[in-house]
């Protein structure tokens, strides 16, 4: 498969032969954000679709997206899962409209073409013609239409600890490979094959760069200084006890911080100083802050995983989630969370990860501070686009292991990556 149109997709100009100093034009260029759908979206790249817990009977589905493309995650009669384009085999109709449900038959609409959960097609209406009263067939399709010809598009499929992921590239390497060992360990510590149970979703549509969603889950430099709540409550400050991690490619990333006492009791003086901390703020409610150790957790109290491009894997203290990326545009994207809990879980520890979920998206204590700054660069990079951002926290190289939170080493690490796969000839 080839880029559309490769030779209008201008490659930006870095400064330098490192990524520390990222071209604005990375963020505003149409042609190279097309580019990136079919390089890191449509191929060669696993993207997450979805929990097995969302579809847990047969004939279930989730409608969701891998870039731009509408894709169903499906449950067969026999337990199978699938993953299928939302694209009509026939006149090319977007045909499922729904976010959930369940059926034995997918039906598109326009002229009823019926496809199974695995994507197969099971009825053409008229497709032997019509019988006139004299009994001669008059229409139909080709004598040679092969029905197993025309079936939805197929993904490839991988599951892992409950957790879905598809290619629409059928050559993709083995998603644990894919991962790589480094992050797979995080991976696994959350996904460890307890069973998980579905608790809710948010969604919003953040008027941004998609690359500026993965880039704020590597930035550990924001969330002691933006976020009053976690700085001031001790959940995710610079002074905590914390590594950060990627793959061998650079593309993937794990930030994990353990908890100090929080509050300003425990407080440093290097964080009192922090404009964002609130000595005096308390809590109508302290059992936002009723955290309890788990058993898996094996000492970090918030691990924060990337896969590159489409998926951030959430644990901050009790709260676990999924927070799915969606381009929509060079300027704009869906992010759509999925609250989980695990099927061991007392119902006290239910209402304990619904009540944290607050902290997150859209409306959170914590997560709508990253949709408006994602939102206020944009505006910046768009008004100026021969500009560029500065990512030189901890150096301008890349540590694929670093013990501390004062760096922009995996922002720097995954530029890397965006710039092997798009300055690549192909």
């Amino acid at each position: 498969m080839s880029d559309p149109n490769p030779a209008a997709a201008a490659l930006p100009r870095w400064e330098g032969d490192g990524t520390s100093r990222i071209p604005f034009l990375a963020y505003t260029s149409d042609d190279l954000y097309r580019r990136e759908l079919e390089r890191f979206f449509y191929r060669g790249h696993w993207c997450y679709v979805g929990l097995e817990a969302e579809i847990p009977n047969p004939g279930d589905f989730k409608r969701t997206a891998i870039g731009e493309r509408s894709v169903l995650l499906t449950r067969a009669a026999d337990g199978s899962i699938h993953v299928v384009e939302n694209v009509c085999a026939h006149r090319g109709m977007r045909f499922c409209r729904e976010r959930h449900g369940n059926r034995k038959l997918h039906v598109c609409p326009y002229h009823q073409w019926s496809y199974s959960p695995k994507g197969d097609l099971m009825g053409v209406p008229f497709k032997r013609g019509v019988r006139q009263p004299d009994g001669r067939l008059d229409g139909g399709m080709p004598s040679d239409f092969e029905q197993s010809q025309h079936g939805l598009t197929k993904l490839k499929v991988a599951t892992r600890g409950g957790v879905v992921f598809a290619s629409f590239d059928h050559g993709v390497e083995p998603l644990e490979d894919y991962i790589g060992p480094t992050v797979l360990k995080y991976f696994d510590r959350l996904f460890n094959g307890r069973k998980l149970t579905l608790l809710g979703y948010n969604r919003q549509r953040i008027p941004g760069n998609w690359k500026l969603m993965q880039e704020n889950i590597k930035d550990p430099y924001h969330p002691g200084l933006l976020h009053t709540w976690f700085v001031t409550f001790g959940l995710w400050r610079a002074d905590n006890q914390s590594e950060l991690v990627m793959d061998a490619k650079h593309r993937h990333a794990a930030m994990v911080s353990t908890r100090g006492t929080g509050g300003a009791a425990g407080a440093s003086g290097q964080v009192t100083q922090v404009a964002s901390f609130k000595q005096t703020m308390q809590l109508h409610d302290p059992s936002f802050l009723d955290i309890v150790p788990e058993p898996w957790w094996g000492g970090p109290t918030a691990v924060m995983t990337t896969l590159f491009p489409s998926v951030i894997l959430q644990q901050q203290v009790n709260s676990v989630s999924t927070r799915h990326i969606q381009p929509s545009g060079h300027g704009s994207f869906d992010f759509v969370w999925t609250h989980f809990g695990f099927e061991d879980d007392t119902e006290e520890m239910t209402q304990r990860r619904l009540r944290q979920a607050n902290l997150f998206g859209p409306a959170g204590f914590v997560s709508a501070d990253d949709g408006e700054v994602i939102e206020f660069s944009q505006q910046a990079f768009e008004s100026k686009p021969s500009h560029r951002a500065l990512a030189e926290l901890g150096g301008r190289g890349v540590d694929e292991h670093t013990p501390h939170m004062v760096t922009e080493t995996l922002i720097r690490g995954m530029y890397r990556y965006w710039r092997e796969v798009m300055e690549a000839e192909q």
